[in-house]
């Protein structure tokens, strides 16, 4: 187990470029399994959660050259079906929530596809309902073994048909847009989620060959075709990345330029920000976020207090609130946090309030922020990171805060940041990685 030591209260200053998104990298590597021909992805981030993929297709047997860092090459052509069904695969597609994306693939291609329980942040209920039924609707039968915790699914051939989600799940869609696309036939796909990164996986999948219209909105028209081909595909910068260095600036006081942020894909994200008071401009395709003493939360027009709130896309993402929730304990104001889609992704805030924070957990879905305008500074303490984003927000806390700060169970930041002490380091930061 490893841990950040931090000694925060220091300005930063300098440039830096956001990684790949991680969860437009968890979508896109499951597509080569659609295709016996070579598929070249770049950008890639170099974090837990996606070479834990990387290695989970190879060992499926996926054959895979590393051209460089971030770009490697993939071909499905003999994939280990059998495989699917032992307790290694169990293992090892059980300890990542984005294996459940091979299984879209596989029931296209091979007619059928397993997968374990998956795991992933423990932020509250994560159902799976929504892929499986959408599979469902294409033809195929699903199983469920709850003692095992795994599930099977397959087809002899999958059908194009009206789909309406209950939901407008980002990997459910994904899964459900890679079975389509090989389907006999038309599927009308409505309450499709359209974040950058599904937009992405669509262009994706039509570069191989597929044909999919509609992109960018919630209703997506797929006719199905025989087969798909190889390509070439380039991640997006990481949004959620974005909007944290966004919020570091503004905590650590510091003058900061993000590079190469995509800025036409951060869609509400830069405005959210600015609502809260913090100055960021546009420079080309660059975020210049300028040395703040102090930044002051909006209100609505009728004065009453600002809420924030997550919405599918395109509304504000659900993991930049964790951020936004840091960034308000520092802002002249107040702010109420709605969490509306998980249940347990605020409970970090006790961290928070035990470093001088003054935040009313109204119930596990929203949290009052009174933001203290700096009157007084956050303190230094030990902490754990219960999660991805949780775990990141607490680091910059602890960079802003008076003193020493230790972060345990950092494995969690890993799984979504890429060399995050490295880059801080470069900025200024006083971190390091002690075991």
């Amino acid at each position: 187990m490893s841990s950040f030591e931090i000694y925060g209260g220091k300005k930063l200053k300098g440039e830096l470029t956001p990684q790949g998104a991680k969860n437009e990298a968890l979508q896109v590597l499951c597509a080569p399994l659609l295709t016996s021909e070579k598929v070249t992805i770049s950008n890639i981030p170099d974090i837990v959660d996606v070479n834990k993929l990387i290695d989970l297709l190879q060992t499926m047997g996926v054959k895979i050259e590393k051209v460089e860092r971030g770009t490697y090459i993939f071909q499905a052509k003999d994939i280990d079906l059998a495989y699917l069904e032992t307790e290694d695969f169990k293992k090892r597609a059980g300890s990542l929530r984005g294996s459940i994306m091979i299984v879209g693939p596989l029931l296209a291609r091979f007619g059928k596809g397993f997968i374990p329980k998956p795991g992933g942040d423990k932020i509250g209920r994560r159902r799976l309902d929504t892929h499986f039924e959408g599979f469902a609707m294409l033809g195929a039968k699903f199983n469920y073994d709850a003692g095992e915790h795994f599930y099977s699914i397959e087809a002899k051939k999958l059908k194009g048909t009206y789909i309406h989600l209950d939901e407008a799940s980002v990997t459910g869609t994904a899964n459900v847009i890679m079975a389509a696309v090989l389907a006999e036939g038309t599927t009308t796909f409505y309450n499709a989620a359209c974040e950058p990164y599904i937009q992405q996986l669509c262009k994706m999948l039509n570069a191989m060959g597929a044909k999919i219209s509609g992109i960018s909105s919630n209703l997506l028209t797929i006719e199905g075709v025989k087969e798909l081909g190889g390509c070439y595909h380039r991640i997006l910068p990481d949004m959620i990345e974005i909007g944290s260095f966004i919020g570091l600036a503004a905590m650590t006081q510091s003058e900061i330029t993000i590079k190469d942020v995509s800025w036409e894909n951060l869609g509400v994200i830069p405005n959210t920000f600015r609502r809260l008071g913090i100055k960021l401009e546009r420079r080309g395709d660059d975020i210049y976020i300028p040395a703040q003493e102090s930044y002051e939360i909006d209100t609505f027009i009728d004065g009453s207090i600002l809420t924030i709130y997550d919405a599918p896309w395109p509304g504000f993402t659900p993991d930049l609130l964790s951020i936004i929730l840091v960034v308000a304990t520092q802002a002249k104001g107040s702010v109420l946090i709605h969490q509306k889609m998980f249940e347990s992704r605020l409970f970090f805030t006790d961290k928070l309030i035990d470093m001088g924070a003054q935040i009313i957990l109204c119930d596990p879905h929203r949290a009052t922020v009174i933001g203290l305008g700096r009157q007084h500074k956050l303190r230094g303490i030990n902490m754990t990171s219960p999660d991805i984003r949780a775990g990141v927000s607490l680091l910059i806390a602890a960079l802003a805060a008076e003193g020493k700060s230790v972060i345990h169970n950092i494995e969690q930041i890993d799984r979504g940041y890429q060399d995050i002490e490295i880059r801080l380091r470069n900025l200024g930061a006083d971190i390091r990685r002690v075991n």
